[in-house]
């Protein structure tokens, strides 16, 4: 079984004043916390909750994706 630490998470700054993590490689995949901190350790949370809900309809975990980052100029 694949765990968090095998996707590409992002963390960013909402527009609330919060911070988001996410995981691009999955849909509803994410978490809102005060600090970065915490919305990873709530994505975690997140994320054994969408690991359950494949096992349960026998479909596996999608890989992962990778980021591009450009720059804007």
């Amino acid at each position: 079984m694949k765990s968090l630490q095998d996707y590409t998470t992002v963390v960013r700054p909402d527009s609330n004043g919060t911070f988001v993590a996410y995981l691009p490689a999955i849909s509803g995949c994410h978490a809102w916390g005060a600090t970065p901190d915490e919305a990873k350790a709530e994505l975690s949370n997140v994320f054994e909750m969408i690991c359950e809900e494949y096992t349960e309809a026998g479909k596996p975990l999608p890989p992962d994706v990778e980021l591009v980052i450009e720059n804007a100029s």
